[in-house]
């Protein structure tokens, strides 16, 4: 009894802090969402909701990165339970990222709304940026479902967002080559369509999570990449 008893105390843990994951996962998405249409709509009040939302994105990185220690620590879980353990603490931090990311597109609204329209371009990042929620969500509800069909379809699907980001890539290009005055614009234009498409490596890595969580493996690396672009690319801005 005494066995049963610890197990079920680290499964009322383990819930717990998985329900963290799952606020935290809504909480992204919805930034993701609101820092392209802000950027689309040159909605500054939008835009500073989404950088005030990031703050709480980072204090529930922090909970789930120590609530799952003391778990570890405290109930020291084998096999599937420690590896779930180790998931979340994964999973909030690629969260904490592509949330970081949200926050530098909407940063960059209060500077494009200055700054003459580039054709196009806004109404192509919102369409990259839901392409990447849908796929975040995917990702979660895989890993509540434990679904290992819907976790390699995520990882199948970053490759249509690097497609998108090659395009972009190339129309910023050209609008710069066709008018200097539209250089400014398309640098930071560019910048925010990299970070979209870095998101959507962050969501795969939580795809990645969710398979070795079902089958005890992390997957070969063999899905296309379609980014083979290095102009202007940044992983983090400050």
């Amino acid at each position: 009894m005494a066995n049963g008893h610890i197990s079920s105390v680290f499964d009322r843990e383990l819930e717990a802090v998985q329900a963290h994951i799952m606020r935290m996962g809504g909480l992204v998405e919805t930034s993701i969402l609101d820092a392209a249409k802000s950027l689309e709509t040159r909605d500054e009040e939008l835009a500073e909701e989404v950088r005030r939302r990031d703050l709480l994105i980072d204090e529930l990185e922090i909970q789930i990165n120590e609530e799952a220690a003391r778990l570890i620590a405290l109930r020291a879980p084998v096999a599937v339970d420690l590896r779930t353990a180790l998931s979340v603490m994964k999973i909030s931090g690629n969260l904490e990222r592509i949330g970081d990311f949200s926050k530098n597109m909407a940063k960059r609204t209060f500077v494009l709304a200055q700054m003459n329209h580039i054709p196009d371009a806004y109404a192509d990042i919102r369409r990259m940026a839901q392409m990447v929620e849908l796929m975040l969500k995917d990702a979660l509800d895989a890993y509540i479902r434990r679904d290992l069909a819907l976790a390699h379809d995520v990882r199948v699907r970053d490759a249509e967002v690097d497609q998108m980001y090659n395009a972009m890539f190339r129309q910023f290009l050209t609008f710069m080559m066709e008018d200097p005055r539209n250089i400014t614009g398309c640098m930071h234009l560019h910048f925010i369509a990299k970070n979209t498409e870095r998101m959507g490596d962050h969501v795969t890595s939580i795809a990645d999570q969710v398979i070795y969580l079902i089958t005890g493996e992390m997957p070969a690396d063999d899905r296309p990449k379609g980014d083979r672009t290095a102009f202007m690319t940044s992983e983090k801005e400050g």
